[in-house]
């Protein structure tokens, strides 16, 4: 690619956000996870961004996750950001009203931080404070549209001007392509598209045929073509975890043949990471899919395995 092109590509862009530049240039992007702790010491978060930041293209911050509590999403963006890495924050409607939330992206966008995730958030009764009262001043779909108002209209949602520096995001949300009623997953992404969304993560994929279907409607209704789509990989240790999530965990699609073949393993952390590549290998052949979201969930050691086994090295530098 020349110079110059490069420079017109670069010109169109909403944010300066590194995602969005590896997006806008065609390349299949590929993202992390990592899980701030239960307590104030950031530094083995800095530390698997120093040593991750050349495995993958971002690292997602969750949110408390699972409603318990943990170090904030953008006190662990900055030390990523220490780390030499690329913090996507998580931003959920459980915790905050509109106030809080508004406040908390100028702050985030002040450190440093360009890429923003919008979800809802675990329930409260899956964490360690079930009978806290949560908020949900404004859904998903509200908290995208914030967002991108506050990017591109500078406006606060109240109408305020934002009259200097307003945060300009990389916007994200979260999808899940096997809830019921599934025919209408499709048009439920899409109203998060219409809200703002530049691009999406999936839930964890086992199913790839029914995946698939899924994506022939999102490709159908144009959708791919206004977002990027982000296909998420949860690497398992056990079959013992694969059985928890097919049982308790709502919207998780797990084939009868996977569980059994994690039965038969003899190695099943090495099996767990060859069905990860194997997935990933699937997936970046499906119409539509523009990248990779894994989450190791405290197994950060699976990601370079992973990542290298798929042939997604090295990654490409903007």
């Amino acid at each position: 690619m020349s110079e110059a092109v490069a420079i017109d590509k670069q010109a169109v862009l909403k944010t300066d956000s590194k995602l969005e530049k590896l997006y806008s240039l065609g390349h299949f992007v590929v993202t992390g996870e990592l899980g701030p702790p239960q307590h104030s010491e950031g530094h083995e978060l800095e530390h698997h961004a120093t040593e991750l930041k050349d495995i993958v293209d971002g690292f997602n911050l969750t949110d408390n996750q699972t409603a318990i509590v943990r170090l904030s999403s953008i006190a662990a963006g900055v030390h990523v950001l220490k780390g030499g890495g690329v913090p996507i924050i998580q931003m959920t409607c459980r915790d905050r009203n509109r106030i809080a939330m508004q406040s908390d992206l100028l702050g985030a966008y002040s450190l440093g931080i360009r890429d923003v995730l919008c979800l809802s958030g675990d329930h409260q009764s899956f964490g360690n404070h079930p009978t806290c009262k949560n908020v949900y001043d404004v859904d998903s779909v509200q908290l995208i549209a914030m967002v991108k108002k506050m990017r591109d209209e500078k406006k606060l949602l109240s109408d305020a001007a934002i009259k200097t520096n307003e945060p300009r995001f990389f916007i994200g949300a979260v999808e899940n392509p096997f809830g019921d009623p599934f025919e209408f997953r499709a048009i439920r992404l899409e109203k998060k598209v219409n809200a703002g969304a530049d691009f999406i993560q999936t839930q964890a994929i086992f199913d790839i045929e029914k995946f698939a279907r899924f994506m022939e409607m999102v490709v159908a209704r144009g959708i791919h073509e206004r977002t990027k789509i982000t296909a998420g990989i949860l690497p398992v240790r056990s079959v013992k975890a694969l059985q928890y999530m097919k049982k308790d965990v709502a919207g998780m699609e797990i084939p009868d043949s996977l569980i059994e073949r994690m039965k038969k393993a003899e190695d099943p952390k090495k099996e767990g990471i060859q069905v990860s590549i194997e997935l990933c290998n699937q997936l970046k052949k499906i119409p539509g899919v523009a990248g990779i979201h894994i989450m190791p969930v405290g197994w950060e050691a699976a990601l370079p395995e992973i990542v290298k086994g798929a042939g997604f090295l090295p990654r490409p530098k903007v």
